[in-house]
């Protein structure tokens, strides 16, 4: 499944590719989507594509910034509209003890669980659910975000650029270098001096 997205991800057009990046990364605390795809994984690949100047970086970057930052406001008014309904039942006593902290711990328990995949996607729909005050969130959110997303969208600029110059791996023959003979076998075929 990663193969395949990463291969549909790098050769969409340039203009798909940011909106990607942003869709991903909204989608991560929105949707719950970051359960399965984690969003920093499409702003390295944004990164990539950057590298090969496909898109340009700081395209790619706002849409790392910003992205998150809407899912975590979208996540967090369909928690604060849904989540009551969610949390009844059987889950009712853990999620009393979940609110409490929450409730306890306000914008410090958003820092925190922005660097724990699980927390970061389901917290922006807990703490709406909690009735938690929306102020931490976008603050929050944006401070980490200005950090990792920046940090991401230049290690996948770095990544893609290091093996756009690599070319073949190490012990890899060159093209034609091995050709087999006219007997069977294999033999190494020299370069003329």
């Amino acid at each position: 499944m990663l193969r395949c997205f990463v291969e549909i991800f790098l050769s969409i057009p340039a203009p798909l590719a940011v909106a990607a990046v942003f869709l991903v990364t909204a989608g991560e605390t929105a949707f719950f989507l970051g359960l399965v795809l984690p969003g920093e994984f499409a702003v390295i690949l944004g990164g990539v594509l950057a590298s090969q100047e496909r898109v340009p970086l700081v395209a790619v970057l706002l849409a790392g910034v910003i992205g998150p930052i809407a899912g975590d406001s979208i996540g967090y008014f369909l928690g604060r509209r849904y989540g009551r309904r969610f949390f009844k039942g059987r889950r009712r006593k853990r999620w009393a003890k979940a609110r409490a902290w929450l409730r306890r711990r306000g914008a410090f328990a958003v820092f925190l669980g922005r660097f724990t995949a699980f927390f970061r996607s389901i917290l922006p729909a807990a703490a709406g659910a909690a009735r938690l005050p929306l102020r931490p969130f976008p603050s929050v959110e944006y401070r980490r975000r200005r950090v990792v997303g920046g940090g991401l969208g230049d290690a996948g600029l770095f990544c893609g650029t290091q093996l756009r110059n690599a070319g073949p791996p190490r012990g890899t023959p060159e093209p034609g270098a091995l050709r087999p003979p006219a007997g069977g076998g294999a033999r190494l075929a020299l370069p003329p001096p």
